[in-house]
């Protein structure tokens, strides 16, 4: 059986994908960056070191491994982040995803690619966005997702491979790096619980609105894209549901062991922040069957106990990868 590969293994939705295809049995490579070791995985995932910015090393891992199925799920993934390291970002999922799809096209492959976008590359709304709604992104971040996205329908039209691609509203679980707000929520208070740091958690701006699905779930929704999605067509990945971030930290307060302060700290505001980001999952709902299952009230309480171990097992620590 042809080897299934994912890309960015060791990151956050990487590893969940991981898990998904290991329950499934399937055979999998999985691809980290040179350097840093392969993570725990399911059992039969094959690890390979491939840098996606070094073309010839990219093109001699495809020619080889010939893959039927691939989720590229490698990239930079934090908006905040995109100011500073523009370049990076842009090298990441611009350029990372263009030697990905020359290395199939000089192998003559016509596999099946799932290339992850985002729901910031639309104009912001009001109303819940669907696939029709305008573009209009608004961060370094958000722009290099949509010419990602771009190379993924020209490699459809030119190529004929392929290519499916979501637009993917905010997802949230255990193992998401903390930079993001409700995992850094969670990661402050396992630290607090464990008496490893003052009763203060510090925090952005409260008062955003957003889409919400647990990272299991979106895997599950890549999957079922990529078993029968049409290539080229776009599918929102979201719940539908949008939730204020101050519900989502008073949620995991609720939970935590011990009383706290809630701070603002300056420095984890954004320079653009849409009030509300809502998606309609209608298509993906009515064309793949997929929804969104698992509770807001699970997927937070899974986060906390995360931080939780994390705190016990690694003080001091952030065990969470970026996408790579």
């Amino acid at each position: 059986m042809t080897a299934i590969l994912v890309t960015g293994a060791r990151g956050f939705a990487g590893s969940h994908m991981l898990d998904l295809l290991g329950r499934e049995g399937a055979p999998v490579v999985a691809w980290h960056r040179p350097g840093r070791p392969p993570a725990t995985s399911p059992e039969g995932i094959r690890w390979q070191a491939v840098d996606l910015l070094d073309r010839p090393a990219v093109d001699a891992a495809i020619a080889e491994l010939r893959p039927s199925v691939i989720y590229h799920l490698a990239g930079a993934s934090h908006e905040g982040r995109s100011w500073d390291a523009t370049a990076d970002t842009f090298a990441a999922n611009v350029l990372g995803t263009h030697h990905l799809l020359e290395a199939i096209r000089a192998a003559r492959l016509q596999p099946r690619v799932l290339i992850p976008g985002s729901a910031l590359v639309y104009r912001p709304s009001a109303e819940a966005i669907t696939e029709d709604h305008g573009i209009g992104p608004t961060s370094p971040y958000a722009v290099s997702k949509l010419a990602q996205e771009m190379l993924g329908v020209r490699a459809v039209a030119d190529d004929g491979v392929e290519i499916l691609i979501s637009r993917t509203f905010n997802h949230v679980g255990p193992r998401q790096d903390p930079a993001f707000a409700a995992p850094g929520f969670a990661r402050q208070i396992a630290a607090i619980e464990a008496g490893r740091a003052e009763p203060v958690v510090s925090v952005g701006n409260l008062d955003t609105r957003r889409d919400l699905t647990d990272v299991r779930d979106t895997v599950r929704a890549y999957r079922m894209m990529v078993e029968r999605g049409t290539p080229g067509r776009l599918y929102n990945v979201c719940s539908g549901r949008a939730y204020l971030v101050r519900q989502l930290l008073d949620s995991l307060l609720a939970e935590a062991h011990v009383k706290v302060e809630v701070r603002t700290d300056p420095t984890r505001l954004r320079p653009a922040d849409n009030p509300l980001l809502l998606g309609s999952p209608r298509r993906i709902g009515e064309e793949l069957g997929w929804r969104a299952e698992i509770p807001i009230e699970q997927t937070l309480r899974d986060l906390l106990d995360y931080w939780r171990a994390e705190a016990r097992l690694k003080p001091g620590t952030t065990p969470a990868e970026k996408p790579g």
